[in-house]
């Protein structure tokens, strides 16, 4: 599911406990949706989402399907990585509605802006999160035209 990450069913909550920062304070958790490979993550040193306070930090997401292809339809890549989005934001006990910034990044980000729009109006509603759209010349993964980070935020009330 997660396109940085290798999938294998080795997850699990033990995975998202509190880790100690680099003082010894308990102010972190990481957060490893269901799909995602702990062993993976590991080697390339990232969390798919972090607990840090009230917020939840996601790393950027891009469409790739469960078996780590790109899909080539524009608004299945959209889609997937709002899914992917979805499932870190679910581990956290979240939901859309806790999105305060969204910053896509995006490879020919006028050819396919109201595309993107269209799906990522299926994600949000109103209050609207903060939000850049940023062009850039690439990304990582082959084929991807977006990757999406998100940060939320968790009710202290």
């Amino acid at each position: 599911m997660w396109d940085d990450l290798a999938v294998d069913a080795d997850s699990s909550l033990a995975h998202s406990e509190i880790s100690p920062d680099r003082r010894g304070n308990m102010t972190r958790r990481a957060l490893f949706p269901s799909g995602g490979s702990r062993a993976a993550a590991d080697q390339i040193k990232l969390s798919p989402g972090i607990i840090s306070g009230n917020y939840v930090f996601l790393t950027g997401m891009t469409g790739s399907g469960p078996d780590g292809t790109m899909p080539e339809n524009l608004d299945e890549q959209f889609r997937q990585a709002f899914e992917k989005i979805g499932a870190v934001l679910r581990e956290a006990g979240l939901d859309f509605d806790s999105v305060v910034e969204m910053t896509p990044y995006h490879v020919g980000l006028r050819d396919h802006f109201d595309r993107f729009c269209a799906v990522r109006s299926c994600y949000v509603s109103d209050p609207f999160p903060a939000w850049t759209a940023v062009e850039v010349a690439g990304l990582r993964r082959e084929g991807a035209v977006v990757e999406i980070r998100v940060v939320a935020a968790i009710d202290a009330s």
